[in-house]
């Protein structure tokens, strides 16, 4: 199959609207914390769909993986363990250096990380990447993806400057600039892993193509292997959480005490993952206008009979919300094999789609309003940057195209 590059970026489009979109369903999870829904929604994400879409696309998904090399699925394994991990430490960077700083800190070095490892790795960024007209387009296209990154964080600085003081101590109560930028910097390139499980699951794509699998789909028996990596690290932190906020019954009982803000975990899972805590059913609208220093204030006078939670229903949103975040890499496999050569430059064309498609829900959602000139105009020179560098790598790949 000739590879298209346009296809390709409008492939991994695709995958970033998705990611950009599956917290919207967790939004009308009730009386749930956020371990229990995270857990709940991830068993699609992470077991349910790739095992189901994998086996009804692709061809012998069973015997692929038993002839695959164990050095192989384990390395593909631990990839997607380590990338797990980046999503868990993406929480203490919120914590100390705030969701604006802390996303352009970290998406940064994942994009960047996440893009240059892999050619460097194999030794051929010198020859393949700087060395050749395509190379050096895609190279600059992932500089202005960088840039774009880097001006949706100051977007996100100047909306939080326009807060108020207590709006501002809520969102950032322990700012260590050092500390931020060291937990940032494991979690950008922990994060990054993910590409390197893709990688590192190179075998496992030429087998499945020997038993008879369209070009196309190559790569989702890799993800099956990865997410189960993915799946491991969210598993026990999540289990931890809901054995030290005492919400394990919440997955079998429908009736439970309402959740008292003050202590439950802020946790974060994953770079788009910050809508989930902005939105989380144990928030309030009140904590996302006035701080949840306000929110602490008010439970105590709140009524504290028992809630019931709609169990079908959250189950049902948690199954939407997995599912519609494991399409993310569904496209983005899809989208790789339509690169050509330069297929590591699809993780900067997903870092891009998912920071254009979320920044659009923010918007729609109005999270912008009354954030100020600048913030609105930095927010739009960044998703202008980010568009025009999904345009200018894609170019790149076209360029490399044979003649």
């Amino acid at each position: 199959m000739t590879p298209n590059p346009a296809l390709g970026v409008f492939l991994h489009w695709l995958g970033g609207l998705a990611s950009g979109s599956f917290y919207v369903p967790y939004r009308g999870v009730k009386h749930w914390a956020w371990e229990t829904f995270w857990l709940a929604g991830g068993v699609f994400s992470w077991i349910i769909a790739p095992w189901f879409l994998g086996l009804l696309i692709t061809k012998d998904l069973g015997a692929v993986l038993s002839e695959t090399p164990k050095m192989t699925l384990f390395w593909t394994f631990f990839f997607g363990l380590l990338w797990g991990i980046g999503g868990l430490t993406f929480g203490l960077t919120m914590r100390y250096l705030g969701l604006s700083l802390g996303m352009a800190v970290v998406l940064g070095l994942c994009a960047a990380f996440g893009t240059l490892m892999p050619p460097i790795f194999r030794g051929e960024f010198m020859t393949q990447v700087v060395g050749t007209n395509s190379g050096r387009v895609i190279l600059f296209g992932i500089v202005v993806c960088l840039v774009g990154i880097a001006l949706a964080g100051l977007a996100g600085v100047y909306k939080e400057r326009a807060m108020s003081p207590e709006q501002r101590q809520a969102a950032i109560k322990e700012f260590d600039l050092r500390k931020g930028v060291a937990v940032a910097t494991l979690s950008g390139v922990m994060s990054a892993c993910f590409a390197y499980g893709l990688a590192a699951g190179d075998p496992i794509k030429s087998l499945t193509l020997k038993h008879g699998t369209p070009v196309l789909w190559q790569g989702l028996p890799v993800l099956v292997v990865i997410l189960i990596g993915g799946f491991t690290t969210n598993f026990i932190w999540c289990v931890v959480l809901n054995v030290r906020n005492k919400t394990g019954h919440q997955y079998f009982r429908s009736l439970s005490q309402p959740l008292d803000p003050t202590k439950q975990q802020e946790t974060i899972i994953d770079a788009p993952g910050r809508k989930v805590v902005e939105h989380s059913p144990s928030s309030t609208q009140r904590d996302l206008e006035q701080g949840s220093a306000l929110l602490m204030a008010e439970f105590p006078k709140k009524n504290q009979d028992p809630v019931q939670a709609p169990m079908l229903a959250n189950y049902l949103l948690c199954a939407l919300a997995g599912t519609t975040w494991y399409f993310q890499f569904f496209f983005y496999t899809m989208g790789e094999t339509q690169m050509g050569k330069y297929r590591f430059s699809s993780w900067t064309l997903h870092m891009a789609s998912i920071i254009i498609f979320s920044s659009l829900w923010g918007i729609g959602l109005k999270e912008w309003k009354g954030a100020g000139v600048r913030a609105g105009w930095s927010l739009f020179m960044a998703l202008a940057l980010l568009v025009g560098s999904t345009v200018i790598v894609g170019y790149g790949n076209y360029l490399a195209l044979p003649r």
